[in-house]
């Protein structure tokens, strides 16, 4: 799997270096099966990211580190707490793409744990201090998080047999992969869509027959699609925004003016109690579903287009209660 054989590759490139190898690009490309460019991508991220004392010596066409004492992951500076918050994240998403994150994150705790020793923190304290609970979200196979992972990773065109809701029969797709979104439990890949010549989201529970390609294609600019990250609410998304203002009573307010629902949000409370809640929205799907949740609690001030479509859905309802 790509995701640890990145860091395969560095630590066999260390390794090397230790034993006075002097290790280049071509070992590196030939040990691991990857291009020369993907090796040489590495051997740069050793010495830009992690700062090593790297150093290229000609008469033996390999590096070498001009400091014999530096390691590249070095443990004896990590503290409890970072230690503590890598492995809530196996707790959080422990049903999180078919479980593989959770077992990752779990394998690498225990080699922590080893070369830690102990320092008061074991798996059971943590499976019986922390928990998450999601409800009402699409799983995704843990075989299908991995495929999408490396597409990522490695941009790849990602080709897979689509069920759209909105679709009846399924629809082959070829995408460029950027971004994974993990909202509300459910994994959501942000991609252009070659079918559709748009940008599209991607829910990885309804993708099956699901390979990569082998052609590689150049990642657009983030501000092309980083937009459909921060700026909806919700997982729908469109190219026309419009402010949504809801008004809660004075019962219900005591729990809304605490809750964050989008980061250009902004907050009214009025003199008899009741609170105001407006902020932008593309696509009013899925924030129509969210007002209704609230009930006579809450009701729509704007846009118009969200009053009727709360109005239709509560005489669909009527009919089918037999109300009025």
């Amino acid at each position: 799997m790509l995701l640890n054989s990145i860091l395969d590759r560095l630590k066999w490139f260390e390794a090397e270096i230790k034993r006075d190898k002097f290790p280049n690009a071509t070992d590196l490309s030939e040990k691991f099966e990857v291009s020369r460019k993907t090796a040489q991508r590495d051997i740069s991220k050793v010495k830009e990211e992690y700062n090593a004392p790297l150093q290229y010596d000609k008469s033996k066409k390999g590096y070498f580190y001009s400091n014999p004492k530096f390691i590249l992951f070095n443990l004896n500076n990590i503290t409890q707490e970072e230690i503590l918050a890598i492995l809530l994240a196996k707790n959080l998403l422990s049903s999180s793409a078919g479980g593989l994150i959770s077992q990752l994150i779990s394998e690498f705790g225990k080699k922590l744990f080893i070369q830690m020793g102990n320092i008061g923190l074991s798996e059971t304290t943590l499976d019986e201090s922390f928990s998450a609970t999601w409800h009402g979200y699409s799983p995704s196979s843990s075989d299908i998080f991995r495929i999408v992972s490396d597409s990522l990773i490695n941009p790849k065109l990602l080709f897979f047999s689509y069920s759209s809701p909105i679709e009846k029969n399924k629809t082959e797709r070829t995408v460029e992969p950027h971004h994974l979104q993990h909202y509300m439990g459910s994994w959501v890949l942000i991609a252009f869509c070659r079918e559709r010549d748009d940008w599209r989201k991607f829910h990885l529970s309804r993708m099956s027959n699901i390979k990569t390609t082998d052609k590689i294609f150049v990642k657009r600019p983030k501000k092309e699609w980083e937009c459909h990250i921060i700026k909806d609410f919700g997982i729908f998304f469109g190219k026309h925004q419009e402010i949504v203002t809801l008004r809660f009573n004075p019962f219900r307010a005591r729990w809304l003016k605490d809750e964050f629902w989008h980061p250009a949000q902004t907050i009214k409370e009025l003199e008899d109690g009741s609170l105001e809640l407006s902020f932008p929205v593309a696509d009013l799907r899925e924030v129509k579903l969210k007002t209704m949740q609230y009930g006579a609690d809450v009701e729509v001030m704007q846009p118009e287009s969200l009053k009727l479509l709360v109005k239709e859905e509560l005489l669909k309802m009527n009919r089918l209660y037999g109300v009025g």
